[in-house]
């Protein structure tokens, strides 16, 4: 159901915890398992009847049935049409079409796979026609698809795993994703703009997007996301908001040709009934992967091992983190990547005086990132297969466009107002810097300054003033301003070659 990836991973868990007692190191434990100790903990709620599956079975399939109905009401085609409309003209167009659409149908949507598979059909051959290389067309696909499940209020049901693992409230959770997921959709955007920049691209004609005007004529299709946004920030149970939305989709299906009528109905139960059968299953192998981590005590030992890491120093604790995070979601789906990864990596973090909220914010946001992180890199090899590109160079693309994802999260530490903890001036400050930060970390990554290419030690210094803005101090902010006014003054006055080597030492 959803590839050999999660097989082999939940083997190799199975596989240890029966050869556990002959490893070394901090994987191994004093005494075997028998079969009969390992089946009473995997099938309980430390296992596979965990949070996981209860949320699977609660909540994903709420949002699985309401994204069917919106498919089925021809109501997502909508959301697709407004972002052309909105956005087709500029230069690069329909990978900014791409970002927009692929971030609302992505938060809905558990997989970032699937959601590529779902919008990329449409956006990756446009963006192939525009004139992007067919890598770049897949990467933008898939590292917005990929933001997807970092937007609130849905995050890809990710929100709602982190409030049954965490016990912190769902709208609490909710409002500290905002300022992280605009960070990075504004990050994909600037991206995707200096791109198209750089190769002199054009928007779409008028005669291949749809009309603006006609598509606000049509802004009430987007009652059935208002209504589930607003239900659920009103305090309603997420079922009912859930259901809510759902039925909303059909009403408003009556105002245009695409009534559902009782077999349109059917038809979308059918669509989520095997929707879901993908997403039970994985959060099933989660909760085994999460069941054998729980019973040796692996989780535990790793967590030592980071607050060693720690007392050398806390940066390199984070970073270690940070790679197994996106070890262990590596070839998974959002729900089941996240759920493995805050069973191993959270505790520890919560250990080194963490926030709980920030620790799993951090461990959330990398297991995410694994869909777009070489060399196995679901969303980013799905994208692939769409645009005809090497899947590998399609990750790697992918990586470089959501760059920013990366280094926000270690923000996390250093600036807890960028999960909105702090007054209203430290989080709208934190904010305006941080965005400041990715742009310059995006024109520095892609070489483009004021309308021109710019020279590498330029692109050194930009990148050095984005990651002083995100880190949010008043120092830092002004250190970040100044390597960036510095940055900009050669550009401008001095007109540095752009294609000038970096130096070579013993060259001429």
């Amino acid at each position: 159901m959803a590839g050999l990836a999660l097989v082999i991973i939940t083997g190799i868990f199975l596989a240890y915890v029966f050869t556990a007692h002959l490893l070394p190191g901090i994987l191994a434990v004093q005494n075997p398992y028998s079969w009969q100790r390992f089946f009473g903990h995997v099938y309980s709620d430390a296992g596979i009847l965990g949070p996981t599956t209860a949320v699977s079975s609660t909540y994903i399939i709420l949002f699985i049935i309401f994204a069917a109905f919106l498919q089925a009401s021809k109501v997502g085609d909508y959301f697709v049409n407004f972002a052309f409309a909105a956005a087709g003209r500029a230069r690069g167009g329909p990978a900014k079409v791409a970002i927009f659409a692929s971030g609302l149908m992505g938060m809905i949507n558990g997989t970032s796979a699937g959601n590529v598979v779902a919008t990329g059909s449409l956006t990756i051959p446009l963006m192939k026609k525009v004139g992007y290389r067919k890598q770049t067309a897949g990467a933008v696909e898939a590292a917005a698809s990929t933001g997807g499940q970092i937007m609130p209020p849905i995050m890809g049901a990710g929100a709602f795993i982190m409030a049954e693992i965490t016990g912190i409230p769902y709208q609490e959770i909710a409002i500290a994703a905002i300022i992280p997921a605009v960070l990075y959709f504004v990050s994909v955007y600037f991206m995707v703009d200096f791109e198209a920049a750089k190769l002199g691209m054009r928007g779409m004609r008028d005669d291949e997007i749809p009309k603006l005007g006609r598509m606000l004529g049509q802004i009430y299709l987007f009652i059935p996301i208002v209504i589930l946004i607003a239900a659920l920030f009103a305090g309603y149970s997420v079922i009912r908001a859930g259901t809510y939305a759902t039925a909303a989709a059909a009403v408003v299906s009556w105002l245009t040709p695409y009534r559902m009528g009782l077999g349109a109905i059917r038809r979308a139960f059918e669509v989520a009934g095997v929707m879901s059968l993908q997403i039970i299953a994985v959060c099933a192998c989660a909760g085994i992967i999460v069941g054998v981590i729980s019973l040796t005590g692996v989780g535990a030992r790793f967590s030592n091992l980071l607050l060693g890491l720690a007392g050398v120093s806390q940066l390199l604790a984070l970073f270690f983190a940070m790679c197994i995070a996106i070890l262990l979601g590596m070839g998974m789906p959002t729900t089941a990547a996240y759920a493995v990864a805050a069973s191993v990596v959270a505790p520890g973090l919560v250990e080194l005086g963490i926030p709980t909220l920030t620790a799993h914010f951090f461990v959330f946001y990398f297991a995410v990132l694994s869909a777009i992180t070489p060399p196995v890199a679901l969303a980013s090899y799905a994208a692939a297969g769409i645009s005809g590109a090497n899947a590998m160079e399609t990750s790697v693309a992918s990586f470089k466009i959501g760059i920013a994802a990366f280094v926000v999260p270690f923000m996390f530490f250093y600036n807890s107002a960028l999960l909105m903890d702090g007054t209203w001036f430290e989080v709208g400050r934190a904010g305006v810097t941080a965005t400041a930060g990715v742009f310059l970390l995006a024109s520095g990554v892609q070489g483009w300054v004021l309308g021109g290419r710019a020279a590498w030690y330029l692109r050194a210094l930009l990148i050095l003033a984005a990651l002083l803005m995100i880190e949010g101090g008043w120092a830092t902010d002004l250190a970040g301003l100044a390597c960036a006014a510095l940055a900009l003054f050669a550009q401008r006055v001095l007109h540095p070659d752009p294609d000038a080597a970096v130096p070579v030492r013993g060259a001429d």
